[in-house]
């Protein structure tokens, strides 16, 4: 089994990309920390870097490792916390995966009464789509995640907070479309989308056209809106998003509704038969006393 204490060497290599510059930020001698690497590929049987002149270079197992210590070391922290705290001191950590939602508002509002009450109490946001969230739920690097509905997986569980985003169309503000004050759903038909990667590959159903997306002509796919904003206003085609997640002020962008509404309904999602720290048992409390 590998120490804890060589997994915090290894990741200070894997950052300096030197052994030497590496030693001085853990404050051990360069010829130990050397011979401990050493030692740590020979106890896994890999070689986990390419040793240069001047710098080092991490092979492809020494990727994989360097992300699982990375997780391996978060959790244990976390847990550690855990059972540090105190009823009469509450602290600890909160970590949440955020899909891209205004709901994230609401969500901080709390988070802040939150801390106003537990100052020693720790916030952790991780943002990405409802894959990368559910993934990190699985693997317990995130205690709960504020995603968009339906999801329908009997391994978690669902708090509907009676809220929805609705969706529409991001487009080129000196478009054709843009003169339009809404856009029918019928439109989307004919003209070349950009949507989200989750929905595309049916990760998420989205109940519209009888939830074949065959009918529609794709041409590009985002995990995260930001960037497919640059393929809307390049003219590559008109993305399908939500609502107020775009600063279109000074862009050449505008945003517009679709007709009938397109929404979905926001979750926070946890695991079934999760154990929760203290801090975050208490959140969830107030988060349900909310709703």
């Amino acid at each position: 089994m590998i120490e804890t204490r060589l997994l915090h060497y290894f990741l200070a290599v894997a950052r300096e990309l030197n052994i030497t510059k590496a030693a001085e930020t853990l404050f051990i001698a360069q010829p130990t920390l050397s011979k401990q690497m050493m030692e740590l590929e020979q106890q896994l049987g890999k070689q986990l870097f390419i040793r240069g002149k001047r710098k080092l270079t991490l092979t492809e197992e020494g990727n994989f490792l360097r992300s699982k210590a990375q997780e391996i070391l978060e959790l244990l922290d976390n847990t550690e916390s855990a059972f540090h705290t105190e009823e009469t001191m509450l602290s600890g950590h909160i970590t949440i995966g955020c899909g891209e939602t205004v709901a994230m508002d609401k969500i901080a509002g709390l988070l802040a009464d939150f801390h106003s009450k537990y100052t020693n109490v720790q916030l952790h946001t991780h943002s990405g789509d409802a894959d990368t969230i559910l993934e990190r739920l699985d693997k317990g690097l995130v205690d709960m995640g504020l995603l968009l509905g339906p999801i329908r997986q009997e391994k978690y569980d669902y708090l509907n907070l009676h809220q929805k985003d609705v969706y529409g169309l991001l487009m080129p503000a000196d478009c054709e479309l843009a003169r339009q004050k809404y856009i029918n759903i019928d439109q989307l038909k004919s003209l070349p989308m950009i949507i989200a990667e989750q929905t595309f590959y049916g990760h998420q159903e989205l109940e519209w056209f009888g939830s074949d997306y065959s009918v529609m002509n794709v041409v590009a796919t985002y995990n995260l809106i930001y960037n497919a904003t640059f393929l809307v206003e390049h003219g590559i085609g008109y993305a399908l998003c939500l609502d107020r997640l775009v600063n279109t002020q000074g862009r050449n962008l505008t945003f517009r509704s679709i007709v009938p509404e397109l929404s979905v309904d926001l979750y926070i999602v946890t695991k079934k038969y999760q154990t929760f720290s203290p801090a975050v048992k208490i959140f969830l409390k107030q988060l349900q006393s909310v709703i």
